[in-house]
């Protein structure tokens, strides 16, 4: 079928130019001795993923399968420019292909026994334990993240996993008697098949998210990962095939806008899982919906985190500093502003001499607290954003830019940053995705909560305090869906479920836990009417028959 039968919003989406190997490093070549044998280990054990060159797979009915595509994007090492793999735009053919697989799979998994899909999600999570290291040294690799932080990544899908291994508890419908010999059940049933598509900021964990719960309610599933660190989806998709999952109800495609516009458009996916940034959910939101797909997106995010006066200094600063600048800013929870209230002021000399003390290097590399940030683009609008601070009369207390990693003169490297701005300026206004912390002052609690809420994100907030009553007024009054006291980065965890709100969220239904399973299914309720009087009561007779 044609990749785009709708006409496209009017902002639509912009299509990502295609790399080469121009600019970038041959494979290898540019990698160091640990980082070089870990690649080599990987590309040598994963069939559906590289780390020396070779090209990333599609997944189609339980066949890692070369494409035919015309057109590839290079996966490069953001701390040396080596071309590491090279990703697809997955065909029209093909994606159509990966929609077939899984509605074909659909007909079988979405009626096997709920216990079937249970035992595929424990063995599953036995397959992500056993296989942790190779996922995580995918991810330092493609995404640049620290390998501690890699590890993180992994663990916080992980819990999903686990959480959903519950499956059989959290799929038990209702029955009531409404009336004499009349019952009314409601039991829940997977839509068919859904789509999910990744950002490049978690590869593991964002697939995790949507893999055991859409597959353990009986929905088949097409992800598209990211085209910048596919590596980490690629490993999980293997792991699912060994942990017995049947052909077809996982498939893994790649590329860029003509996927998502094909993921948006097909008649036969039914929901669509989206998490990345403001421009890409918008479009997939109203491009979905507009197809009657259902759709949950986690869009972009504006984090701030209040210190009072009170608060245990040396936890506050740290908890700012490591939610700040961990993974190099770019987490969607990420703490991007500390709101300093009153006296709390003059620690802003020691939250910068903290911050100083953090070491940026390649993920590998011993005591690396941050890694780059993913590619030359990112570097170039996070500086830009820097800059445009000092333009409009910040102060850059803590500057970055210009900052060098011996052995790795290629990196995106922006250093941890600080800035004291206002609310005006566009460093505050629009999201960094990167090491950047900008500093607001506040008198008050009051005026710090009105900064908060004038903002038009509410992903997640924090507040660091000794005051339960401050605390108290602060988690009621605050418009923002995941709120911290004194915790910077207020996820979740999987037995509840993700409550971003305000423009950092678009759709009815959030992800995980008990609204994730909301997400992946849809209610029938059955009114039956059995007549007692029409039963046949004859009791069985035990006497020797006489034939009279």
């Amino acid at each position: 079928m044609p990749l785009a039968k709708i006409p496209l919003p009017a902002r639509s989406l912009r299509v990502r130019s295609y790399a080469t190997t121009t600019g970038s490093r041959a494979p290898l070549s540019g990698l160091s001795a640990t980082a070089k044998a870990k690649a080599e280990k990987l590309s040598e054990e994963w069939k559906g993923t590289s780390a020396t060159g070779e090209n990333t797979k599609n997944f189609v009915g339980g066949q890692f399968v070369e494409s035919k595509a015309d057109k590839w994007i290079d996966v490069v090492d953001p701390a040396t420019q080596t071309l590491l793999t090279r990703v697809p735009e997955t065909t029209s053919s093909e994606f159509e292909q990966a929609v077939d697989a899984a509605s074909q799979a659909y007909k079988t998994w979405s009626r096997s026994s709920v216990l079937t899909r249970q035992r595929f999600v424990m063995d599953l999570q036995r397959q992500l334990r056993q296989h942790g290291d190779s996922i995580a040294n995918s991810i330092v690799l493609e995404q640049g993240k620290t390998y501690p932080d890699a590890q993180g990544d992994l663990l916080r899908g992980l819990q999903v996993v686990e959480t959903a291994t519950g499956i059989p508890t959290a799929l038990l419908g209702q029955t009531i008697e409404v009336s004499k010999d009349m019952d009314t059940s409601t039991r829940r049933l997977p839509l068919g098949v859904c789509a999910s598509i990744a950002p490049f900021n978690f590869p593991a964990m964002i697939p995790l998210w949507t893999i055991p719960t859409a597959l353990a309610t009986g929905n088949t599933l097409v992800l598209k990962p990211s085209e910048r660190d596919p590596g980490a989806a690629m490993i999980i998709a293997e792991l699912c095939q060994r942990a017995g999952l049947p052909e077809g109800v996982l498939n893994v495609v790649h590329g860029t806008v003509p996927t998502v516009n094909a993921i948006c458009d097909h008649p036969e996916i039914k929901a669509i899982s989206f998490v990345g940034g403001d421009r890409a959910g918008k479009h997939i939101y109203e491009r979905g919906r507009a197809t009657g797909k259902r759709v949950q997106a986690n869009l972009g995010a504006k984090n701030h985190a209040v210190l009072m006066p009170d608060a245990n200094k040396n936890h506050a600063l740290n908890s700012i500093i490591g939610a700040a600048f961990g993974a190099a800013g770019q987490r969607c929870m990420a703490i991007s502003v500390a709101v300093l209230v009153g006296n709390s002021q003059s620690w802003i000399p020691e939250l910068v001499e903290r911050a100083k003390k953090l070491k940026v290097s390649q993920g590998f590399e011993q005591d690396a607290d941050l890694g780059p940030v993913i590619s030359p683009a990112a570097k170039q609008r996070i500086t830009g954003l820097i800059a445009s601070a000092e333009e409009e009369g910040g102060i850059v207390v803590l500057d970055g830019r210009g900052y060098q990693v011996p052995g790795y003169p290629d990196g995106n490297w922006v250093g941890p940053t600080v800035i004291e701005a206002t609310t005006t300026m566009r460093c505050y206004r629009e999201e960094i995705f990167g090491p950047v912390l900008v500093v607001i002052k506040a008198d008050t609690l009051d005026d710090a909560l009105a900064i908060i809420n004038e903002n038009k994100y509410g992903n997640g907030t924090a507040i660091f305090t000794q005051s339960g009553a401050t605390a108290r007024k602060f988690e009621r009054e605050v418009e923002v869906g995941q709120v911290g006291i004194n915790v910077p980065i207020p996820v979740p965890l999987p037995m509840f479920s993700w409550s971003g709100n305000k423009a950092s969220f678009l759709g009815g239904v959030p992800f995980y836990g008990r609204h994730g399973i909301d997400f992946y299914t849809q209610n029938k309720t059955t009114t039956a009417l059995w007549k007692a009087e029409d039963a046949i009561g004859n009791k069985a007779s035990v006497d020797m028959p006489t034939h009279h």
